[in-house]
């Protein structure tokens, strides 16, 4: 997982990464390419694990302290720190986004009651969205005190059933993906109310829809769990186009993202790796993160962010990398 428009958050994650990581001191590094790492909710191991992104080599477990349990969607909020949602702990950390230190407990247990907490989502009024899996609903959180602000999408709208993940489209209204009804509902931005389901039930296969991303292309990108394959949309109709990656031992396709080498990375959960597809083209590249490496276990949400030593400044200014992508997850719940 690009957040705002299809969480195409990338932009706006570099402007407000770099800016945190000069504010704690950050060397001055020769201009050049900006190196990049890839973080990893793993499930059933409570971390949120780190790899090079270039090379897909385990960096270590990026997140410190904070008790995660379970956990599942990661989002780079307004602030430029990391949000990681607790699906099994219902409650949302806060960390440091360049160095991975846990900074509190930003929505706790059971506050407004967050039950399952799948996808999250930061939207155009800054707040935080997040599926709420347990109740088929979705609800709003305060974006700065992360205090409860009601339920946004009221439960089951429009045939919701186990929302998987969310985000706001390029239109600036709210796409959910119905895990139990093979659909992807759209919702206005501003009220929660059903505007249509966007993507029909099982429109082209699709079968137990998890991440969803709106690509560089401005269509609509979906992993389909059960599909074992990322099937693309049109981003204007909803109408299916094809399935467009799929293989090289994709297994259970939950998070995916669009990385800042323009390719697509999917998490595939029953075989603990992650897969890379040309971007443009769909074709298999190859394992980008080995199964099972630096203990991944249960790969839930994608997001790729700036190495802190490592960003490049020119003449004083910072290089910002700016393009659209994204995120995010799973296994199979029950």
């Amino acid at each position: 997982m690009p957040d705002d428009g299809g969480k195409m958050r990338y932009a706006r994650v570099l402007i407000l990464a770099c800016a945190t990581w000069l504010a704690i001191g950050v060397p001055r590094a020769s201009a050049g390419p900006i190196p990049f790492r890839l973080l990893v909710t793993s499930f059933l191991t409570n971390h949120v694990k780190g790899y090079d992104g270039a090379t897909g080599a385990f960096t270590g477990n990026y997140t410190s302290g904070g008790a995660l349990n379970g956990p599942n969607a990661m989002v780079v909020g307004p602030d430029g720190n990391l949000y990681v949602g607790n699906t099994t702990g219902n409650s949302v950390m806060k960390f440091n986004t360049a160095t991975g230190n846990f900074l509190g407990i930003f929505v706790t247990t059971g506050s407004g009651g967050i039950n399952q907490p799948f996808g999250m989502v930061f939207g155009p009024d800054g707040n935080l969205y997040v599926a709420n899996s347990a109740t088929h609903s979705i609800l709003r959180f305060n974006g700065v005190t992360g205090l409860p602000m009601g339920t946004f999408v009221t439960a089951g709208s429009g045939g919701l059933v186990r929302p998987w993940d969310v985000l706001f489209g390029p239109d600036g209204n709210l796409y959910v993906s119905s895990r139990d009804t093979n659909a992807i509902l759209r919702y206005n931005g501003a009220s929660g109310a059903f505007i249509d389901s966007f993507v029909s039930s099982g429109s082209g296969g699709l079968d137990r829809p998890s991440g969803i991303t709106f690509g560089p292309d401005g269509n609509l990108y979906v992993a389909g769990f059960n599909n074992d394959a990322v099937l693309r949309y049109d981003g204007t109709t909803g109408a299916f186009m094809n399935t467009f990656a799929s293989g090289g031992g994709l297994d259970g396709a939950y998070g995916l993202t669009f990385g800042f080498d323009g390719n697509l990375y999917v998490g595939s959960t029953l075989n603990d790796a992650v897969i890379r597809y040309n971007g443009v083209t769909g074709a298999l590249i190859g394992t980008f993160v080995t199964g099972g490496s630096g203990g991944l276990d249960v790969p839930r949400d994608l997001v790729f962010v700036p190495e802190p030593t490592s960003v490049a400044l020119l003449g004083g200014g910072i290089v910002i990398l700016g393009w659209t992508a994204r995120r995010r997850r799973r296994r199979a719940a029950s």
